[in-house]
């Protein structure tokens, strides 16, 4: 029984050690088996150290046998175990990295959500700095420094589209950045899924080589089951670990995608203000600019009515109206081709001209063209200019029409022609040809017969085109479909970023310079002469005056002076005593 004593001496089952355990369970099965041979020859298992004295050539194969097949199994769970460590080493550095990536994107997106922001806050304190530094100068100097001040709009203007453009091209190169690291992230994951999949097929290949290894040796199988079950166990781990990853960062992605939308709504929500604020300062200086263009009109006419007094009345020469075409804006000043007449001007044309029937006639083939450059007559265009005066009277303010009141048929139908060219934004006289086309194609889409509610005949409508010219009833309709139209074109996409457009301020100083030279400097010095001889005219009217008072004075001193002497010379001789007393006293006052 040498061989137990070996196997009791040797390593134990009990052992912590598995190498032990697993050694010991190999001894103890090769010597059941070496006792079951000597037992199966007949021999007696005492005799076993006789033999070993002698060993053969075939145990010493069989013991050499058993060593190599020892080391190969000792090899064998070593690579086992390298191979685990190597993969859970694998897995933690997957997960640091992603872990640093995760926390690396985050602050930056933190950083660049706080750039934002704080460059959101420098500009609304430094636009409402500026807004109320312009507020305050407006009410303190707002006519001494009216060009200053639009020079200051236009500067902070220009700066505001820069400050747009930077943060657009920003916004652009941190969405690139963005996209490019999401794409990176991406074929990491799909790298990540290929090495899974990898180690998913090595997995496979090493579970047949066990199962393969498990027909050959049963407790090896047994073992080998074992750690297949752990194996399986820690590659389910891997995959649960793998889908909450994946969730979180499809988690983390849907964060990052809400923040981009909210910081991009934040920036519409910025330009929308801006845009805004533009435009509320835009309709300040219409109002502030109608305001004193329509003082300055009154002012001019009554320079104008002054000076008419003067050459009419005190000189006695004929006065001749001075160019008053500054007098036909209405509205800040724009920026029109210079081939262009402007709308009001074209309507002054056509409303003081006659536009007999003959060149009604004459043209009438002309304006049933396409072209728009001008193939009207002036008579159809006059007509259509009288009803839209006529029926588009809501469009103009109730206090112009009270100040149109005292004026003339003309002069009151083309301030309100420029008030409704205002209203319709009609610039140009291409503008108002647009304006009599569409008017003239919409009374053929009507196809209602003409009438006249205004008093006009049917034999000067056959020669004004009726079939084209516009209904009084349907102008209002009409101007509701054109506006549409108009509005419509002008929501078409545009390069420009969108906003208030900037008007060019060049010609300003020229128009009001134009206003307050009215009056030349010759007539100046005309209204000087005869200021200073009005003066002293008054003088000599007031010395006048005086000697009237103190001749009227005198000639009632003489009255009473003759009233008395009469008295005097018809008195009784014995009242004379009484009486010359009195007279003394009386010519003494006198």
């Amino acid at each position: 029984m040498e061989g137990a004593d070996t196997a009791t001496s040797g390593p134990s089952l009990d052992s912590e050690d598995q190498q032990k355990r697993i050694q010991a369970r190999r001894l103890r099965i090769a010597a059941r088996i070496e006792t079951k041979r000597w037992e199966a020859r007949g021999e007696d298992p005492g005799t076993a150290a006789e033999h070993k004295e002698t060993p053969r050539k075939s145990h010493k194969q069989m013991d050499a046998s058993r060593q190599e097949l020892k080391r190969k199994d000792d090899q064998y769970v070593r690579d086992l175990k390298k191979q685990s460590e190597d993969i859970g080493l694998l897995i933690e550095r997957m997960e640091e990295q992603v872990r640093s990536l995760g926390k690396t994107y985050r602050e930056e997106l933190l950083q660049i959500e706080k750039s934002f922001q704080q460059e959101r806050r420098d500009l609304l304190d430094k636009n409402r700095k500026k807004w109320e530094q312009g507020t305050q100068t407006r009410r303190e100097r707002e006519l001494e420094s009216l060009v200053s001040r639009m020079k200051k709009v236009e500067e902070c203007e220009q700066q505001l589209n820069r400050l747009r453009v930077q943060d657009g091209e920003e916004y652009n190169m941190i969405k690139i950045k963005l996209e490019t690291d999401v794409q990176i992230l991406q074929q990491q994951l799909q790298q990540m899924k290929a090495t899974y999949q990898l180690n998913q097929e090595k997995l496979e290949y090493n579970f047949q080589v066990l199962k393969k290894r498990d027909e050959e040796n049963t407790i090896t199988k047994s073992q080998q089951k074992r750690k297949i079950t752990r194996l399986q166990d820690v590659l389910n781990n891997l995959k649960i670990k793998l889908e909450k990853q994946s969730k979180q960062y499809k988690e983390e992605n849907q964060a990052l995608s809400d923040d981009f939308k909210r910081i991009a709504e934040q920036y519409k929500e910025l330009q929308k203000k801006m845009r805004h604020f533009a435009a509320v300062d835009s309709r300040k200086f219409h109002d502030i600019w109608l305001m004193n263009e329509e003082e300055m009109k009154q002012l001019v006419q009554k320079a104008l009515e002054v000076d008419r007094i003067i050459h009419e009345q005190q000189l006695g020469l004929p006065w001749k109206a001075p160019d008053l075409g500054f007098m036909g804006n209405v509205g800040p000043l724009t920026v029109k081709p210079k081939e262009q007449k402007t709308a009001s001007m074209l309507a002054q044309e056509v409303m003081r001209s006659s536009g007999g029937r003959h060149e009604a006639v004459a043209s009438g083939d002309q304006e049933r063209s396409d072209s728009l450059s001008p193939p009207f007559s002036r008579r159809t265009v006059k007509r259509i200019l009288e009803v839209l005066c006529d029926e588009s009277g809501f469009l103009i303010e109730n206090k112009l029409v009270q100040l149109l009141a005292p004026l003339e048929k003309d002069e009151r139908s083309l301030i309100r022609l420029d008030s409704i060219f205002g209203a319709l934004q009609l610039e140009v006289e291409d503008d108002v040809y647009k304006l009599v086309d569409f008017f003239l194609k919409y009374k053929k889409q009507e196809e209602r017969p003409p009438q006249d509610e205004e008093g006009l005949q049917e034999s000067d409508q056959t020669l004004l085109h009726p079939p084209d010219l516009i209904h009084p009833n349907d102008v209002l309709r009409a101007l509701k479909a054109f506006t549409m139209a108009a509005h419509q074109h002008r929501e078409k996409p545009h390069p420009r970023s969108p906003g208030i457009e900037e008007r060019d301020s060049s010609e300003d100083a020229a128009y009001w310079n134009t206003a307050a030279h009215v009056i030349p400097p010759s007539q100046l010095k005309v209204w000087d002469a005869l200021e200073s001889a009005m003066e002293k005219y008054y003088d000599v009217l007031t010395s006048r005056s005086e000697l009237i008072t103190e001749t009227s004075a005198l000639r009632q001193q003489n009255t009473e002076l003759r009233m008395l002497l009469h008295q005097y010379l018809n008195s009784k001789i014995n009242s004379e005593l009484e009486i010359a007393p009195t007279i003394q006293v009386d010519i003494a006052h006198a």
